[in-house]
């Protein structure tokens, strides 16, 4: 793990642990697991339904003396229905157990959105986030840049090596916004195929790592941040295992040579519109 410098002058690592699709119960065993494992940078979301399991996750390893609050980064995401709520930040803190939090995106570009950022820029004007996100915006980042008073720091997006957001990079880049990485293994239906490249098992066993590792490896020296989720100890163990070798210039040319520019998620208007009138069923 290695911190990244955001435009606002602070700190994030660049791996982290994913919750998405996660139950409550798996959510805390794997947060507990991953900083017992080392892992400093957790991501939730109000629509993953399990951010009270994040933050017992968070307080257990804290009172047992695991790791200290100011050593952790938590991302979480706020859901469209909420970006019209006179304080939906505060309810965020509520159900992680937190006195602030370290990254808070917008989920999603709902025609509201606006409403929503403006929200977030106070509570990060008071103290209550350290660092500002977008997750989906890829159409709306430049009236991001245009329109809000503070520059997002990080931007979330489906991002991997048949998807390496070429387009999107030239804008973040100029700008100091990093990318994280969802589906970064090449998401469902897919991350099969990419683990079976001839690249990518060639540098498996050149490294003597696994497919996932290899691709994990791509993500971090591209400079993206990236967060594998799991439910399976061995493998949160293992994602985090990257440390130790790094890939050649040769190595990274030849994988960036994947990039087919599809994704794996498609979305549309309509449905991404629909979102802001759907409302999670949060976790008791």
């Amino acid at each position: 793990m290695r911190n990244l410098k955001l435009n606002n002058g602070i700190e994030m690592p660049n791996l982290g642990i994913g919750t998405y699709l996660l139950s409550p119960e798996q959510a805390e065993n794997s947060v507990y697991n991953a900083i017992k494992d080392g892992y400093r940078l957790i991501d939730t979301a109000t629509a993953y339904c399990n951010e009270k399991a994040v933050g017992r996750a968070i307080k257990r390893a804290i009172d047992e003396g695991m790791v200290e609050r100011k050593d952790l980064f938590v991302s979480t995401k706020l859901w469209p229905c909420f970006y019209e709520d006179d304080d939906p930040v505060n309810d965020e803190l509520d159900r992680l157990g937190l006195d602030y939090i370290d990254l808070l995106f917008l989920h999603q570009p709902t025609s509201n959105w606006k409403k929503g950022y403006k929200k977030l820029e106070r509570a990060y004007k008071e103290g209550k986030i350290k660092a500002i996100g977008i997750s989906n915006f890829e159409d709306e980042i430049k009236e991001v840049l245009n329109e809000m008073e503070i520059k997002p720091q990080v931007i979330q997006v489906e991002c991997h090596p048949y998807f390496p957001q070429y387009e999107l990079r030239k804008i973040t880049e100029k700008n100091d916004i990093k990318i994280m990485s969802w589906y970064p293994l090449g998401g469902k239906g897919n991350t099969g195929k990419l683990f079976s490249e001839p690249i990518i098992e060639k540098l498996a066993n050149k490294y003597n790592k696994s497919s996932a590792q290899i691709i994990l490896k791509w993500h971090t020296q591209m400079g993206f941040v990236v967060i594998p989720g799991s439910s399976n100890p061995e493998h949160i163990k293992q994602n985090f295992d990257i440390e130790d070798f790094e890939l050649t210039d040769d190595d990274m040319t030849e994988i960036n040579k994947l990039d087919n520019n599809k994704r794996t998620y498609t979305s549309t208007k309509d449905v991404v519109e629909g979102y802001l009138n759907w409302h999670p069923t949060l976790e008791k």
